[in-house]
């Protein structure tokens, strides 16, 4: 059976996954990062995942994977195929793509970003695949979008699109590892939320989903700091919107499974912020762990499309259901 070779890279663990050309997950496997071993470590752990994965296609589907795509964070050079920076993970200019086409016999391999590279599942196989335009937001330890333009992620002219984290909501407010002070994901973020009940709490210990827990039950305290992280929310949402226009918000990370404790507050108070914008769909991410491999899978399969038939490549990569090679 045809598939590729999907990789979904985070700071502490990697997902993996064989993907057919309909975006069937045909093999799934996880392996811990183990950064603490060192950036080099990492790579190598990577290549040899890879290569496993690679010959549990040979002896399970018959043939070897005809291409691979591997999702990273930090920042990412896509067209040339470099992991430029990651602060978790510890490396610069990784040549990722030659690395790994060379341990896998010379096969294509697609690098992307790993929000964006979520947001491109979620989009075309997930909650937005009846949306030409959307935004993909992911809250958890930071947030990040995603944008979505007719089943493709506008990456920026340098990468970086979509840092919606990192848009100022409370100017002066508290400071942000970016340089800022007063940034969205200081205040809507989960971890944000794990802070604020700490402290609100006395609970050392305490989760956001703990704030979500006593919400539900009727603590005024939790609520307090869950409606603070909402209004932070639904402000830097309504500037998306003002900038961007999309026809759906998906909401994912660990926040979103709070499910309608914060999507509730959340589309009441986008709602009372609008004036002349048109109020976006917001929905929660249906994908859930494996956006990124599936995001990861259709990389690999837009670029051997564009690598076998390139008159057809414009074609499949806009095919919300279903991705050919």
């Amino acid at each position: 059976m045809r598939h590729v070779i999907a990789l979904d890279v985070g700071g502490t663990g990697m997902k993996a996954a064989l993907v057919g050309a309909d975006g069937t997950l045909l093999h799934q496997a996880r392996r811990a990062t183990d950064r603490e071993r060192g950036a080099d470590a990492v790579v190598e752990t990577i290549l040899d995942f890879a290569a496993e994965l690679r010959a549990y296609g040979e002896e399970h589907h018959g043939e070897s994977a005809v291409a691979a795509g591997v999702a990273v964070p930090g920042v990412v050079d896509e067209d040339h195929g470099i992991a430029l920076f990651a602060a978790n993970l510890g490396w610069r200019d990784v040549p990722m793509r030659a690395l790994l086409s060379e341990r896998l016999g010379g096969i294509p391999v697609a690098l992307g970003h790993d929000v964006r590279t979520g947001g491109l599942g979620e989009g075309r196989l997930g909650a937005g695949r009846d949306a030409d335009r959307f935004l993909f937001m992911p809250l958890g330890t930071g947030i990040a979008g995603a944008i979505g333009i007719d089943g493709r992620i506008e990456p920026g002219a340098h990468g970086s699109a979509g840092e919606i984290g990192h848009v100022v909501v409370r100017p002066g407010g508290t400071p942000c590892g970016c340089g800022q002070r007063g940034c969205l994901e200081r205040y809507a973020s989960a971890s944000a939320v794990t802070l604020a009940w700490r402290e609100a709490s006395g609970d050392a210990k305490a989760t956001a989903a703990d704030c979500a827990r006593s919400v539900d039950a009727g603590d005024p305290l939790a609520a307090k700091v869950w409606q603070d992280a909402v209004d932070a929310l639904a402000d830097g949402l309504v500037l998306a919107l003002t900038l961007l226009d999309p026809r759906t918000l998906i909401i994912g990370g660990g926040l979103a499974e709070a499910g309608e404790t914060l999507f509730t507050p959340l589309r009441a108070a986008v709602a009372e912020r609008v004036t002349f914008q048109s109020p976006p769909t917001i929905v929660p991410a249906v994908l859930g762990d494996t956006a990124g491999c599936l995001g990861a899978g259709l990389l690999a399969w837009d670029l051997l499309a564009a690598t076998e038939h390139p008159e057809k490549a414009e074609a499949d990569s806009t095919d919300n259901t279903e991705v050919t090679a």
